[in-house]
């Protein structure tokens, strides 16, 4: 069993990102309507998360007050400077977790579901070692591995 502080703060961190999975999960959403160069509108938002539109109305109604997006009326929703930030920053994360979990073999369509999940619970420095993996080869070492378990040294 770990330590005390060390559990205290893997909690703590868990915690945390449950808090933010949502408003993460929310703003690159949008943020990939726009850069489609469609709209974001609240019944797109509903469809492509799965939730009703009373239920995205609510969760724009906190993104609006968190100063994360704006609405126009009969134009849909956009994001703020800030809102930007935090859906670039969630959209590097499931980036770097998908490519590593690709380079481990898993397939695309498993890959992009898994990460969507995992982006917001791993930190900085997995995320770093995730990606000194990836350029060091990872995908090449698991092809090989996969081809002749017998030569792992794993």
């Amino acid at each position: 069993m770990p330590d005390a502080q060390t559990q205290s703060e893997g909690f703590r961190a868990a915690r945390v990102a449950r808090q933010n999975v949502l408003v993460e999960d929310y703003l690159e959403l949008i943020s990939d309507l726009l850069a489609e160069g469609s709209e974001a509108r609240q019944v797109d938002i509903a469809g492509r998360l799965g939730v009703s539109q009373p239920t995205v109305a609510k969760m724009l109604g906190r993104l609006t007050a968190d100063g994360l997006v704006t609405r126009k009326p009969w134009r849909g929703v956009f994001l703020t400077v800030a809102g930007r930030k935090v859906a670039d920053e969630a959209r590097r994360r499931h980036r770097v977790v998908e490519a590593f979990l690709l380079a481990l073999g898993v397939s695309h369509e498993n890959a992009l579901i898994d990460a969507e999940g995992v982006e917001h619970y791993v930190g900085e420095e997995t995320l770093s070692l995730f990606q000194v993996a990836i350029e060091g080869g990872l995908r090449e070492f698991m092809t090989k591995l996969r081809a002749d378990p017998k030569k792992s040294t794993v």
